[in-house]
């Protein structure tokens, strides 16, 4: 029998089953999961892989405790995991520069630069990177980094819109998408341009073992992956379709409106840099920030200040295989 079955092709071989958790509801930061998945990049790497729906537990935390092979992980999750101590490494970074933008409603006459925040009403979302985010921004622009918090999570873009909060922050490439489609007259302020690091964001991961034991493995999970994001690059109308009929959307044109912003805005490919590619040098400046302002905690909940070699937080050693 065994005979046998090492005579089969690969294709008539039973495919490895893998898994990824991801970090939120699927969206279209995952697009190039569900491209490789549905257009049988997967199947052709000769694995089947679960796309694990979110869930109230954090995909780092899934990852950490060997619930799932890889994990999807916003940059803040995996840099605070990392610094906390939990053994992960990434092996790709999605959007190649900071999705993220602070948002006041255009007809507020008070709001003309960051400066101008002081004293105003923030929608926010409970995290310690906000305050260091927004202060270091006000304080770039010659203002106090005083302000007032509201914590309403995704509520706060109806507060926004109402009037009942001056400011926000969101992602340009969905909620600001669905602002423009509801005719919200909104402006924006970018982080990088007052003084915080840009970033990349949507990390893959998984723990450095399984990279050890299965490095053949994670490598044909990892080019399919590149190959699916790429493609939807390539084809965002297409891409916007294979995500529509995979989710439960309940606004195609958001889907559709978000894909058209992500490749405008050059945030799945930069230049000649690779699909998936990551910038140590913005990985290290952004993990610098957020240590300067006590965001990254250790294991102990103090926070972390000496971070070690960070060339270790990260492998893509798959790039070149």
């Amino acid at each position: 029998m065994t005979a046998f079955c090492l005579a089969l092709p690969l294709a008539a071989q039973a495919d490895e089953k893998i898994s990824i958790a991801l970090d939120w509801t699927l969206n279209t930061n995952h697009v190039g999961l569900v491209a490789a998945r549905d257009l049988g990049y997967y199947a052709e790497a000769g694995l089947d892989v679960d796309i694990l729906p979110y869930t109230d537990s954090a995909s780092t935390a899934l990852l950490a405790a060997g619930a799932t092979d890889f994990a999807y992980m916003t940059a803040l999750g995996f840099l605070n995991a990392r610094a906390s101590g939990a053994d992960l490494v990434a092996l790709w970074a999605t959007m190649q520069h900071e999705t993220g933008r602070l948002v006041y409603n255009s007809e507020n006459e008070g709001i003309t630069r960051p400066a101008d925040l002081s004293g105003k009403i923030y929608a926010g979302f409970g995290s310690a990177w906000e305050a260091a985010l927004i202060g270091t921004m006000i304080k770039a622009d010659g203002g106090s980094p005083e302000f007032d918090t509201v914590t309403l999570g995704t509520g706060a873009y109806e507060a926004l819109a109402s009037g009942a909060v001056d400011f926000t922050l969101e992602v340009a490439t969905w909620e600001g998408v669905n602002s423009e489609i509801l005719g919200r007259k909104q402006s924006h302020f970018d982080y990088s341009d007052y003084g915080v690091p840009d970033q990349q964001n949507g990390y893959i991961g998984t723990r450095p073992e399984l990279l050890a034991e299965q490095p053949e493995m994670v490598t044909a999970f990892m080019k399919a992956t590149q190959r699916g994001y790429a493609w939807a690059a390539d084809h965002p109308q297409e891409a916007a379709a294979l995500m529509i009929a995979a989710g439960d959307f309940p606004n195609a044109a958001l889907v559709e409106g978000s894909m058209k912003a992500i490749v405008d805005g050059n945030y799945l490919r930069d230049g000649d840099t690779p699909v998936g590619a990551i910038d140590r040098a913005r990985l290290e400046r952004m993990v610098g920030f957020l240590a300067e302002n006590g965001v990254l905690k250790g294991a102990d909940g103090a926070p972390v200040a000496d971070l070690g070699d960070l060339s270790t937080w990260y492998n893509q050693d798959w790039m070149t295989e």
